[in-house]
């Protein structure tokens, strides 16, 4: 899985390097994984992570105790210098932001990180449905998991695909826009829709799905 954040506030690279390395860290703790391989093209956070450079500026310092406790929930953590040329994809989604700003004909989803230490924004939804989507709501909207730990980490792990607004369950794609979850009887009524505005055409069940499909439904 992809994913791009976008500071709102001004940060040096070394420290843009830092942030990322600990938001992955967590990201990664939160889907329960065990083992954590890193990368980064910057010698001097690999260096400094392995404790063959010393930090002197106290921002740094602190980086370092966050990931030092951070590493502490895997059962192994490696971090490993990668040359900037075979770090195509990351180079590419961190100028993914800026090339935003001259394009107008797609919608990319980027997280915006408002302040250094990002703030926890719970909303208050309600729920109707008692099918899969439930537990995934209740899990992003207010942290609720079962008791049961592999449900817990079936559910973390999926959730991590999906977000949700105004109540409504989407889900994250980086070639479509946020695909809205519809339950059987409104993903009934939205695709007689798209077959009626079709003139009643005798188009095929996989093409009136992918009309849905462009149209931000899943």
């Amino acid at each position: 899985m992809e994913f791009a954040i976008k500071f709102d506030f001004n940060a040096s690279n070394n420290e843009a390097a830092y942030k990322a390395l600990v938001l992955g860290m967590r990201m990664t703790q939160d889907a329960i994984a065990l083992h954590l391989l890193a990368y980064s093209d910057s010698q001097l956070i690999v260096k400094q992570v392995c404790g063959e450079y010393e930090a002197k500026e106290e921002s740094m310092v602190q980086y370092l105790q966050q990931i030092e406790e951070l590493r502490t929930k895997f059962k192994s953590f490696q971090l490993q210098q990668i040359p900037r040329e075979e770090n195509v994809k990351a180079d590419y989604l961190s100028k993914l932001v800026s090339a935003l700003e001259d394009c107008k004909t797609r919608r990319i989803i980027v997280q915006h990180l408002p302040q250094p230490q990002m703030p926890l924004n719970i909303q208050a939804i309600s729920l109707n449905d008692s099918d899969w989507q439930t537990p995934i709501i209740l899990w992003i909207a207010e942290g609720d998991l079962p008791e049961n730990r592999w449900e817990a980490t079936k559910i973390k792990i999926r959730a991590i695909c999906f977000t949700t607004q105004g109540g409504m369950l989407y889900k994250k794609s980086f070639t479509h826009p946020l695909l809205r979850y519809l339950a059987l009887e409104e993903g009934l009524h939205v695709l007689k829709e798209i077959h009626d505005g079709c003139c009643g055409s005798h188009i095929g069940i996989w093409m009136l799905a992918n009309k849905a499909l462009r149209a931000g439904y899943f």
